[in-house]
């Protein structure tokens, strides 16, 4: 059981980040938003922020999964 919580979460963990990278890849590469407007290097970061923001959930659940993880392989 324990070795297949490790499996799923670097599994888990292997899809956020690159689901990040991706978007953050996506974000800077872009030249034009939705709205039509052209994207400049602090409206680029700008939007990578609110990005990163919102992954911050996802991130801590990762780490409390991984914290759950150590104790449990440690007993």
């Amino acid at each position: 059981m324990l070795r297949a919580s490790w499996i799923l979460w670097s599994i888990v963990t292997a899809f956020w980040f690159i689901l990040y990278l991706s978007v953050s890849a996506f974000l800077w590469l872009r030249e034009v938003d939705g709205t039509g407007t052209v994207q400049t290097p602090e409206l680029k970061l700008i939007s990578i922020g609110v990005w990163s923001a919102f992954f911050i959930i996802p991130c801590c659940i990762q780490i409390t999964w991984f914290i759950f993880n150590l104790i449990k392989s440690k007993k």
